[in-house]
């Protein structure tokens, strides 16, 4: 995991999603030392938001906003690649008079979520899966009372970079197969004098049949 930041240089403002009421003493520990880290100055502010244990998966339900704020997490998750499930997870309940079903989003007991001059910055606790370690909310609150803004597991998928780096990335001479010489942009061949450039998407365009292009743009209309 990279090391974590200090928070002097960067407004942190911390929002702490519970369960109510508030009957376990670990939760009630957290939220104790998360209002120090806020009346210390660690911290810049801290919100406090309440949610029940299960919350129904419908457009129609009375906690809208949670639902917003899971979804929220979940955009930031998969861009980190990192997991948030658990601590939530997801059951269907059926009814015994109507027989209908129902997709409940079951919320953990405390869950964080850190902004850097209103940026989200994290989700916690987290799960990077391929590791498989978790960055707990105790470890976070820890690192928020020492100064320190701690850094979430995984990191920012770059899909589209690595796709350019790879497509235009070949060497080889598409009329003999022999190695091209890179002359800023220009490519030629020493064995069969082919020459040419690199299109926008990534492949060799023969400069004869780029210069043979531009002549047929160029040519005037016969008006005979």
């Amino acid at each position: 995991m990279t090391a974590p930041t200090t928070t002097t240089s960067t407004d942190v403002t911390a929002v702490c999603h519970v369960r109510a009421p508030l009957l376990l003493e670990p939760v009630d520990r957290q939220i104790e030392t998360l209002q120090a880290c806020d009346s210390e100055g660690t911290i810049d502010d801290l919100l406090l938001r309440s949610w029940p244990k299960e919350i129904a998966l419908t457009d129609t339900s009375p906690y809208q906003e949670a639902l917003e704020s899971f979804e929220r997490f979940e955009t930031w998750a998969a861009d980190r690649g990192v997991s948030i499930r658990p601590p939530f997870q997801e059951r269907t309940t059926t009814s015994q008079v109507t027989g209908e079903t129902t997709d409940l989003l079951v919320t953990p007991l405390l869950c964080l979520e850190l902004y850097a001059d209103d940026e989200l910055v994290g989700v916690f606790p987290h799960t990077d899966e391929e590791t498989e370690e978790t960055l707990t909310t105790d470890e976070v609150i820890a690192s928020l009372r020492t100064g320190e803004l701690p850094t979430p597991l995984g990191g920012t998928q770059e899909h589209d970079s690595s796709w350019t780096a790879t497509t235009t990335d070949a060497s080889d001479c598409p009329d003999c197969g022999e190695s091209l010489i890179d002359g800023q942009g220009l490519f030629a061949c020493p064995d069969c004098d082919w020459t040419g450039t690199v299109s926008e998407t990534g492949q060799f365009v023969s400069r004869a049949a780029d210069s043979r292009s531009v002549e047929r743009e160029v040519a005037p209309l016969n008006t005979e």
